[in-house]
């Protein structure tokens, strides 16, 4: 278990959702986020072509980067 905001498991997890949206999320074992990260950013990313989703799809993977990093483990 990670010990909180700023520990070095969030650090790792934020550096993972740079690379791969919701990879962070996966890796401090948060499923549904991690998977909603992944299917919005990669929607988004994936109709590019129209502008808006690719905007979206920017601001929800800077989102699941640092929700990663701010994540404290207590639900």
């Amino acid at each position: 278990m990670m010990s909180g905001q700023g520990s070095g498991g969030n650090v790792i997890a934020a550096v993972c959702s740079f690379f791969i949206p919701g990879l962070g999320q996966l890796v401090q074992g948060r499923l549904l986020p991690a998977f909603l990260f992944f299917a919005i950013c990669g929607t988004g990313y994936f109709f590019a072509v129209l502008i808006i989703p690719a905007v979206i799809g920017g601001i929800f993977h800077l989102w699941s980067i640092i929700d990663a990093a701010r994540f404290t483990g207590s639900v």
